[in-house]
Formats: structure tokens, sequence, C-alpha cells
């Protein structure tokens, strides 16, 4: 038998030696208070347990407890188990035009939605998010905690969009820098489309560093006015209402580039669709290989018999007195 924290029993075992033998050795501070007479007639006199011995299993049960932090176990040796998933990128567009409402309630909370779903649907797979629209930021590094991870989703709110421009060619740069290491390397990407200028450059940089690219589309192709933070109709210089619609453009990227995309729906078909073609094509990669200790927890024993001990040292049964 060992213990997991042997340092947390000696730090804890010597202030409670020192502390058991001041109060052995001390008289109680109650009898340094009362006359001996007021103290006998305060006193329950007709306890069973003798405090000698009531204070003996209390110092019993808390060295128990003590031996019971310090997580004794019995060691089995290692054990070498598989880990598998797949490792990808999920990017968010924040960019101006994600206000728009010909998804309800609007582009950005739609596109949220659609994410979260990927998340249940990918319960055992390392999920990064990032955020983007003039410059890309990690809103989340890989982890297999989705629920902390929709948290953090949850958060990037109206307040993150960004009016400028969409720089896709940034987003592709910094999703390659956190795919470097991973294989395979699958970006799945959340957004209304953007200039074919700006795409062309994106689809060469994550070509260039054999990045998958899934789409999930947002918007309409009907198209519906940009609002500012206030909620208004944009205005162009020319008196004219901004206007956007969805690009579908990033749908051929995507099956270019060795994946596929799918305009978003009110319905959960449209996220199966992605992950399925993700499972079938890599087969649910394993990530690695993890060693771990195999080991016999017994902490619960002498916290069971600390606990146990420490009821009867503080329970108090009368004694049996002979009728006269």
């Amino acid at each position: 038998m060992s213990f997991v924290y042997p340092y947390l029993f000696w730090v804890l075992i010597v202030p409670f030696i020192i502390f058991a033998v001041l109060i052995s050795t001390n008289k109680e501070k109650l009898s340094r208070i009362f006359d001996e007479k007021v103290l006998k007639r305060l006193s329950a006199a007709d306890e069973s347990i003798p405090l000698m011995v009531r204070n003996i299993t209390i110092f019993a049960a808390i060295f128990l407890m003590i031996v019971s932090m310090a997580r004794p176990v019995i060691e089995k040796g290692d054990k070498v188990v598989s880990v598998e998933g797949i490792n990808l990128v999920s990017a968010l567009d924040i960019s101006g035009s994600m206000r728009s409402k010909d998804n309800y309630p609007n582009r950005l909370e739609f596109a949220k939605k659609k994410l979260e779903t990927l998340l249940d649907a990918m319960p055992t797979d390392e999920i990064s998010a990032v955020a983007f629209a003039h410059s890309p930021f990690v809103i989340a590094p890989f982890t297999a905690d989705k629920e902390t991870l929709k948290q953090m989703i949850e958060g990037v709110d109206e307040s993150y969009i960004n009016m400028g421009s969409t720089d896709f060619a940034s987003l592709a740069s910094l999703v390659s820098q956190l795919l470097e290491e991973k294989s395979p390397k699958i970006l799945v990407l959340f957004s209304d489309g953007g200039d074919k200028e700006d795409l062309a450059g994106f689809a060469d940089t994550l070509k260039a560093n054999s990045i998958d690219l899934y789409t999930v589309l947002v918007g309409t192709t009907k198209g519906a006015p940009v609002l500012d933070e206030n909620a208004k109709p944009l205005m162009l210089k020319d008196g004219t209402m901004a206007f956007t619609q969805r690009n579908d453009t990033l749908l051929q990227i995507a099956a270019d580039m060795g994946g596929m995309g799918v305009v978003a729906e009110n319905s959960k078909e449209d996220i199966e669709k992605v992950v399925n073609a993700i499972r079938s094509k890599y087969a649910n990669q394993q990530q690695g290989a993890v060693k771990i200790k195999e080991r016999l927890e017994l902490f619960y024993y002498p916290l069971g018999g600390g606990l146990l001990l420490l009821l009867i040292a503080l329970s108090s049964a009368p004694k049996m007195r002979r009728a006269k």
C-alpha cells in the first residue's frame, strides 16, 4: 500500500499530534473558568462514555480522516489506453453582416446554435473554437469539455461583431498554426460567405497546409439589410441601404478542399451530414496512446471508520440506573 499524497499526511499529522498532546496533558478550559463544584453541577452526570474514552475516540477518528485525505492505494502498475477521436477547429464568423435577420433571431445566434449542435454530435472529439472578422482570435483551445466550450461560445454576442471587412486570409493563417501538429487537419467554418478575392487566398492557404474545409453557410440568397449596433439599417454613402446576401462560393471551395458544405437549416440534418462526412472519411482516427496508473482506491475504508468513530464520540447515551 502507498499514498498518493504522502506529503499531505505529514503536513497534517504533525499539528494533530501536538494538538492531541496538549489536550491530553492540560486541564479543560472550563475547569479554569468555573469552580469545581459549579462545574460538577453543570456537567451531565449520566453519560455512559468517560471523557478520556471520548477524547481517544475523537483522536482516532481524526487520524483515520487524515489517512483518508492522503489517499491510500494499492498500485497495480501502468496501463496504456488508446485515446480515439478527431481534432478540428470550428470558426465562427462575427462580421457585420452576421447581424442580419434573415435567419432567426439573426445570423450570428443561428450560427452559434449550429455550432453547439456540432459539439453535441461530436462528444469525444477535441474541438477548438475561433471567431473571425477583420482579425481572428481563439475563443477556446482544443478541448473535449463540450459544456465549457458551449459556455464560451455563448459569450460571443453582438458586442463582438466587427463592421470591418472579413479577412479570410488571416483566419487561414491562424487555423494553420493551430492545426500544425494535428492529423488530420480539419476546419469547420460557420459563415455567410465572403468576397471571391478574399476566398481565393483563403483556399490557397488551406490547400498549402493540407487542411480539409467543411462549411456551414447561414443566411439566405434573398438577403437582408445590414444592421448597425443599434439594430438600425446601415446606410451607404450614396444614401442607399446596405444589403447582404449569402455567398455560396464557400460550398464549392469546401468540395474542392476535400470536405463538403451545407446550407444551415432549422433541423439538425445539416450538421448530421457534416459529422457523417467527417466520420466516414477519417474513421475516428486515434489521437494517440496515454499511459495511466491503475490503482485500487482504499480511502473510503479509513474515511468510513473515521466517520463512525466520530459519530460514537459525539453521541451521548444515559447510564442505566437500577430502580429503587
